[in-house]
């Protein structure tokens, strides 16, 4: 089944909002999750439906739409951001506020389908680790739960095992299920988190050494007790490389 992700529009003019809800509304794996007509309502609507994708227009009474990205973009896990607008001249900010596109109106079917394909590759865990004016540190990673938003730190990570639909974060701390994927979780830290497995990240500094088994197995081994991994052929020569650049002297 595929994943649909859910957008909110953003402008304060109700037919622009109309049309743009059609235009998402003809592309398949996506769906209108809701609208506002102002900067305010746009980060009340963020906190309540929690979107994938926020379609903002920049000039809008009240507080606009680019200072509501710049208060977005310090959130633990923001919306993917596509700024729609009948001003050229803001392009240059939206770049600081992390926009994955800048669309011009009257928005075009072709580039808006384009630049949502984009907001969909550039993903979640990517974004939070964007958020450099967050309080919090970037190498923690937000992950909400039912209990809420736990916050990892990236260096208390064992290993990150992905069985069928979840991930289970495996950290200082106990466990942690997820539902980052292992590759958004490899592409937005590839000096923390090294795969050795199609099923398994590891924490690179809690690799101690690779061993091989009697029966041609290799296994990672973890420091401090921790245990050990298997690692497929395709990665070893990837982990002995790792470890090699890692040695000391």
């Amino acid at each position: 089944m595929t994943d649909t992700r859910s957008v909110l529009i953003a402008d304060d003019e109700p037919l622009a909002r109309e049309r743009i809800r059609r235009l998402v509304e003809a592309l398949p794996g996506y769906r209108v999750c809701g609208d506002a007509a102002d900067g305010d309502s746009s980060l009340k609507q963020v906190a309540e439906l929690e979107p994938d994708i926020l379609l903002l227009d920049i000039r809008m009474p009240g507080m606009d739409g680019m200072e509501a990205a710049s208060r977005l973009s310090q959130l633990a896990n923001p919306p993917a951001l596509i700024f729609c607008t009948a001003y050229d001249h803001y392009a240059i900010q939206a770049f600081d506020v992390q926009a994955i596109a800048y669309l011009l109106k009257p928005v075009r079917k072709e580039a808006l389908a384009d630049a949502l394909a984009r907001a969909g590759r550039v993903n979640r865990v990517q974004l939070q680790a964007l958020s450099g004016q967050t309080g919090q540190s970037q190498e923690q990673l937000a992950v909400r739960t039912h209990r809420g938003t736990e916050l990892i730190d990236l260096s208390e990570i064992l290993y990150c095992e992905a069985d069928q639909k979840y991930v289970t974060i495996h950290h200082a701390r106990g466990e942690t299920v997820c539902d980052y994927t292992l590759k958004e979780l490899e592409n937005s830290y590839p000096s923390t988190l090294l795969r050795i497995h199609r099923n398994t990240l590891v924490g690179a500094r809690f690799i101690q050494g690779l061993k091989r088994t009697p029966d041609g197995q290799n296994l990672v081994v973890l420091k401090d007790g921790e245990g050990e991994l298997p690692v497929s052929r395709r990665h070893a020569s990837s982990v002995r490389q790792r470890l090699q650049e890692h040695q000391p002297g």
